[in-house]
């Protein structure tokens, strides 16, 4: 997938995401019921995730498989640890 193109998608998501957390602040202002409050706070994790993978798989497919072939294996290493590390913590 082109560049530009997927970040159009990810900006998109993100803005839609941005609404969705606006919305959940007036639903605590409103003092809206708690679980309709809960089951749009985890429509937008699950959105996040969303956009985790979508980066994850470019990341893999680019600067990781660069990385790979410029002779910098183990800072590819480095990095899908660290992400792996970093994602076993939500």
């Amino acid at each position: 997938m082109e560049n530009q193109n997927l970040k159009k998608r990810l900006i998109k998501r993100l803005r839609i995401i941005a609404g969705q957390i606006r919305g959940i602040e007036k639903m605590v202002e409103q003092d809206k019921y708690c679980v309709d409050i809960i089951t749009q706070s985890l429509a937008v994790k699950e959105a996040l995730s969303g956009i985790e993978n979508i980066v994850l798989e470019k990341h893999l497919s680019t600067h990781v498989v660069k990385q790979m072939k410029s002779n910098q294996t183990e800072k590819a290493i480095r990095e899908i640890l660290e992400i792996h590390r970093l994602s076993k913590r939500k």
